[in-house]
C-alpha cells in the first residue's frame, strides 16, 4: 500500500487484526477463505490487504510447490518458511511486499 493509504486506513490496526493477518499466511489458503466469509473481518483494511495476498500466494504455492519439490528433491517445501516470515511481519503490524503478487492484488482492487 502507498504511504497515504497506510496513514489513513492502517492507523486503527488492532492486535486481533495482526493475529488474523498472520494466520492467513501460515494457514493459507484455508484461513483466507474463512476470513472472506466473516463480515466483520473482511472489511478491515489491514486484514483485507494481507488476506488477499495470502490467498493468492497460497493458491500459487499449492499449484507450483509440488513441481518445485519434485525438481529439488523435496527442498521446495522450505518455501513455507518464507510464508512464516511474512506472517511474523504481519503480526508486527507491517505491510508485506511480495514480488508480483502485491502488484497483482492491488491492480485487481482486492487490497
Amino acid at each position: 500500500m502507498s504511504e497515504q493509504n497506510m496513514g489513513q486506513g492502517m492507523m486503527d490496526v488492532t492486535s486481533d487484526d495482526k493475529l488474523w493477518a498472520a494466520l492467513a499466511y501460515v494457514f493459507s489458503p484455508l484461513v483466507p477463505i474463512i476470513l472472506m466469509l466473516m463480515e466483520e473481518k473482511k472489511n478491515r483494511p489491514f486484514i483485507r490487504a494481507h488476506n488477499a495476498q495470502a490467498l493468492v500466494v497460497g493458491i500459487v504455492m499449492a499449484v507450483v510447490l509440488p513441481f518445485i519439490a519434485a525438481v529439488t528433491l523435496g527442498c521446495g517445501g522450505l518455501l513455507w518458511f518464507v510464508m512464516v516470515f511474512w506472517a511474523v511481519k504481519a503480526y508486527q503490524g507491517q505491510m508485506v511486499n511480495i514480488p508480483l503478487i502485491t502488484d497483482f492484488v492491488k491492480n485487481q482492487g482486492w487490497a
